[in-house]
């Protein structure tokens, strides 16, 4: 079971460090279009806000591989706070901005987050 739990925290990590490229450099293009559905005026308006939100996605997977390489007890503990960001973060957008999100942010880390504990 751990390592199906390392494998969902990666795979989360990688989730994220591709929202932090989508966010922060295509966003005003084709990827970043499709996925906001803005069109060139609206991207461009817009581009500060998603590169911060990018940002904040890096930020996620950069703790998330932390969590990865840190030994147990830190590890352990840093696997499930970053989850729990994971989280409530999808949760939260899922529920305010786009359901979309839930799928694509609030199922894997719930699933990662639940392997983890269960590993435990």
């Amino acid at each position: 079971m751990e390592t199906t739990a390392n494998v969902l925290v990666g795979l989360v990590a990688a989730l994220h460090a591709y929202f932090l490229v989508l966010e922060m450099f295509l966003w005003e293009r084709g990827p970043g279009r499709k996925l906001s559905g803005f069109d060139a005026a609206m991207a461009r308006a817009t581009a500060p806000l998603a590169a911060n939100q990018g940002l904040y996605n890096g930020f996620l997977a950069a703790g998330l591989v932390w969590a990865l390489i840190a030994e147990d007890p830190t590890g352990f503990r840093v696997q499930v706070f970053f989850l729990v960001c994971v989280l409530v973060a999808g949760l939260y957008g899922g529920l305010t901005t786009n359901r979309r999100i839930l799928t694509a942010q609030a199922v894997p880390g719930a699933l990662a987050l639940a392997a983890v504990l269960l590993a435990r």
